[in-house]
Order: structure tokens, then sequence, then C-alpha cells
């Protein structure tokens, strides 16, 4: 039991990092030595960033606003595992938490989805996705299989 709880908590902190580090990360799309993120679009020349803010296009403030959400989804369903697993009775399962952890993964499909079918009208051919939007994407089963592990778990003493 103890090998188990271990590895959820493992897989939830490793879904609040993934899905903080692409939140925040500078690399959604790159095009040689400009990167295009949630917030920023920056250019490196004579080694320096030069960064400026992204528009006001309203699918991309949608996908701000749910990885945002999805990251502080992912941070309350922790704090609510860390809760329940003192307070909640022998048998009694994790559905409070694994509510929140599912709809964390929710919030980061629906944010990388609108921005993969959205960002082609900005992107050129020489574009590529970067590491943060693949980080996104993989945020998606973790979190989601993360979720369903705390509806399948239950407390033992």
């Amino acid at each position: 039991m103890l090998a188990i709880l271990l590895a959820t908590i493992v897989l939830h902190l490793t879904d609040l990092i993934i899905l903080f580090i692409s939140t925040c990360a500078n690399a959604w799309r790159t095009h040689g030595v400009v990167n295009y993120d949630l917030w920023h679009d920056c250019t490196q020349t004579n080694g320096r960033y030069h960064c400026r803010g992204t528009g006001d296009a309203d699918w991309l403030q949608a996908v701000q606003a749910l990885m945002v959400l999805a990251t502080i989804f992912c941070l309350i369903s922790f704090i609510i595992f860390l809760c329940q697993l003192f307070t909640l009775l022998k048998g009694g399962r994790f559905f409070f938490t694994a509510v929140f952890q599912v709809l964390a993964s929710l919030f980061v499909m629906s944010g990388a989805i609108i921005y993969t079918v959205m960002s082609p009208e900005w992107k050129n051919e020489s574009d590529g996705y970067g590491y943060a939007f693949v980080l996104a994407w993989l945020a998606f089963p973790l979190t989601l299989i993360s979720g369903f592990i705390y509806i399948v778990l239950r407390k033992k003493e």
C-alpha cells in the first residue's frame, strides 16, 4: 500500500511540475531564434532576448485561462489529497481529489486543443511546436490517469 501511495504522490507531483512548466515556459511555438508562448513573443538577437506581449486574441486568452486553471486545480487536488489522507475514514475513496484532478486534465486538454486548432492561422510554414506545447499534451493523459487512480484508490490503515 505504501508503494502505491508513494507512486501516486510522485505521479501527482510530476503532473503539477509539467503543468507549471508548460504554462510558464517560452516555447509553445518556435521559429529559429523566435519563441512564442502564452504570454510573450521573444526574439534572441546578439545573445539578448527582446520580448513583447502577445496579442489580445480571444482564443489565446482562453488558452491562458485554461492552463492556469489546470495548474491551480492540480495543486488544489494535491492539497485535498493530503488532507483526505489524514482525515478520511478507513475504506473511503478519494472522490473529491479525483474530481479536481479530472477537471484539471479536462482544462489542459481544452487549452491544448484550442491552441492546436487556432495557432495555424498565426503559424508560418517553418514554425514548429516547442517543448512547452508537448509538455501540455503530456500533462493531459498523466493528469487524467492520476484522477482515475484517485477514483479507484481506497484508504487503508
